[in-house]
């Protein structure tokens, strides 16, 4: 871990980062790509050390109140957030000034800061996004390694049912010939629709693979599934674009479901729920307060 000073924190579309890199290990990730120019270790996780300082001039600059999302990029509970908290500073920050907050994760780290985002959603809106990818507690250690596996993050999302927070998941990627079973969508269909999810977000079922997060990738599928990469090698060459030999499948079962239960499924719509700031009537004197 290690600290740089930032010019700036949030985005043309409000987004923020609070770290560069992460510690949780999923053998998928894209933010290693090296398009990003990384210029550090991944796992050595840059800190913005004046994020919070930032966040607050830029939310007091704002001429209207919005909603801040973060966690596309990189996740704002890594393990350096139980201790540098800065994850729960920038929410104490957006709940004060009453803008609302978007936030996606894989860790339970986020349930530290529950009363968070329930003050944040009695005046606007908190929406929690988690990622799903298999419902295998075996697999998932494997491809999630050093985060909580997907049956606590089940528990998560059954928490904020239960606290009338809404929730999305992102259900990608799907690893073809690894976790793009019919048995494991609609087990993680089944902990949607039990959490009473806002929506689930899906870009077809696969993965996306470039320089810098392949070369990661295809170590892992050597480390523990033995002759995959020459199947996706020989499958896929150097594509980009990964998708399963499932997807058809797969994506006729993801939409039937959602469909059936009243879950948002198309992206465009989930991304605009996700950007459209809701006020409940007190944020004009929690901006000033």
């Amino acid at each position: 871990m290690h600290y740089k000073e930032a010019k700036h924190l949030l985005s043309a579309q409000n987004g923020m980062n609070l770290y560069r890199g992460c510690t949780h290990g999923c053998i998928y990730c894209d933010s290693r790509s090296d398009c990003y120019q990384m210029q550090h270790d991944f796992e050595d996780v840059e800190v913005k050390s004046n994020a919070i300082l930032l966040l607050e001039q830029e939310l007091r600059r704002k001429r209207r109140r919005c909603m801040i999302g973060t966690g596309a990029m990189s996740d704002p509970y890594l393990h350096a957030e139980s201790k540098l908290q800065h994850m729960r500073k920038c929410l104490e920050l957006i709940d004060r000034y009453g803008f609302g907050a978007a936030v996606q994760t894989k860790s339970d780290m986020i349930l530290r800061d529950l009363e968070l985002y329930q003050s944040i959603h009695a005046k606007t809106k908190a929406v929690v996004q988690v990622t799903l990818t298999t419902w295998d507690e075996k697999l998932c250690r494997i491809l999630e390694p050093h985060v909580c596996t997907t049956q606590r993050r089940a528990e998560v999302l059954n928490i904020f049912r239960d606290c009338h927070i809404p929730t999305v998941v992102w259900l990608t990627p799907i690893l073809p010939f690894i976790n793009d079973t019919e048995e494991n969508l609609r087990e993680i269909l089944n902990v949607c629709v039990r959490a009473n999810v806002k929506g689930i977000l899906t870009f077809g079922f696969g993965v996306t693979l470039r320089a810098g997060d392949r070369e990661y990738f295809y170590r892992k599928l050597d480390e523990h599934f033995p002759g995959m990469k020459e199947r996706y090698i020989h499958t896929y060459g150097n594509a980009y674009e990964v998708p399963s030999p499932q997807n058809p499948r797969l994506t006729e079962i993801f939409r039937e479901e959602c469909v059936k239960h009243g879950i948002m499924y198309r992206p465009e719509q989930i991304f605009a729920y996700l950007h459209e700031f809701e006020d409940k009537g007190c944020g004009e004197q929690m901006r000033f307060f």
